[in-house]
Formats: C-alpha cells, structure tokens, sequence
C-alpha cells in the first residue's frame, strides 16, 4: 500500500505564505512548514529514489535537506524586482549523475495550490546547450518523433515554455521538426490535481509519468552525449 505524502494542510500553509511572505511570519510559522512541506515532500523522494533507479541508474532522488533534490523555500532575490523572500510553492529536481559537469535535463515535480504538475526535461537552457539539442534534431528527427509524437505522449503531455516566431538563425524552416527547432525550452509534462496530490496515488502517478517522459529524457541525454 503506497503511504500519503501531501495533505490539506500542505496546500494551507502555502496559501498562507503567499499572504504572509515575511520573514517574522515564516519563522513563526516553521514547524508547519517542516511538518507539512518539508518533511513529507523528502519522504516522496526517498521513495522515488528505487522506481527511478529502474528508469535510469543514472539519475538521482536525493532526499537530504539541503543539496538534494528538493528546493530551497528561499527565493533568490538579488537580481528580482520581487523582494519576496519566500517561495510560495515547493518543487523537487530528480537530475542526472553528471549535472555538475553538464547541463542535463531532470525529472521535476511541483506543489503548489492549484498549480501541481509533473515533468521534465530542460527549462531556459544556455544557449550552447539549446544548439547542441537542435542539431542534433536535424541530425535525428526519427527518433525524436518516436519519443514525442505518440498518442501516448500527446494525449497526456504538453511541452511548456514560448517558441521562436521564426526558424532560428542557420536552420532550415522547411526541416521537418521545425516547430521543435523554435523551441527555447525542451520541457513538457502535465498538471494534476490536489486530491491527487493528496492521496496514495501520487507516487505511482508520478513514477508512471517519469516513465512517459523518459525515452524523451534519453533522447536529451543522448543529444548532449550523457548516459541515460
């Protein structure tokens, strides 16, 4: 029997932070946060961490407090018009073995109130990075259609993020991927709900999703020559 994670409570101290989003109040407030953000949200990982490792050995859950998969509840506000000093949302990275050495695409989750979904793949990549994965497209177009032109990945997926309006400079706009070619990002998944969030059905919704997504992730990993 999968265990619950999340619960209404989760939902309710991050509403709440998002209309206390101060320093005073959230540390007042923080043994909620432990309670019902942090402490089950390393659980999730932890948990994921054995499914994961069935997808690929060479990404990690990392379920330690900090410098793991989740993210800090702190927002970098140093170059932000928003000096919020807190993220109203909680978002794990599943990432691959070498991303210290390479910009690597990552399983993602996200929880936040009406907002929880679940994906991956590369979010604002450098722009080295976003040239390696087009040419390597123009090179290979079969296989990533076999990857992300199912019905399987259609019917359930969306790619995130805004398009060129144009071919990028010094690609074919005849090419066959050329809608993919305007890609800035190479990231797609799918919102869910909160009573999914809520229920012992998260962790099997997500391990199924990872699994969807993966021969995506391999075709990225593979683009930027990393082992999936």
């Amino acid at each position: 029997m999968h265990r619950v994670y999340f619960s209404r409570n989760t939902f309710a101290f991050l509403r709440a932070l998002a209309r206390n989003n101060n320093r005073p109040w959230f540390h007042a407030h923080r043994h909620e946060y432990e309670r019902h953000v942090r402490e089950p949200f390393l659980a999730l990982i932890a948990d994921l961490a054995a499914p994961l490792a069935k997808i690929s050995p060479h990404y990690r859950a990392d379920p330690r407090k900090t410098g793991g998969s989740l993210f800090r509840i702190h927002r970098d506000t140093r170059f932000s018009g928003d000096k919020a000093p807190y993220k109203p949302w909680a978002g794990a990275r599943l990432f691959h073995e070498r991303r210290r050495e390479v910009e690597a695409p990552s399983f993602y989750l996200h929880i936040a109130p009406g907002d929880c979904f679940a994906g991956g793949g590369l979010w604002h990549p450098q722009p080295a990075t976003l040239k390696r994965i087009r040419d390597f497209l123009v090179d290979n177009p079969a296989a990533w259609k076999r990857a992300t032109r199912t019905k399987a990945f259609g019917e359930r997926f969306a790619f995130w993020g805004e398009n060129l309006s144009r071919a990028p400079r010094g690609y074919d706009p005849g090419h066959e991927l050329i809608e993919d070619l305007k890609r800035r990002n190479f990231a797609a998944g799918a919102g869910f709900p909160k009573a999914l969030a809520c229920s012992r059905e998260l962790l099997p919704h997500l391990v199924d999703t990872f699994k969807r997504l993966a021969p995506m992730i391999d075709y990225l990993c593979a683009a930027l020559d990393l082992e999936f």
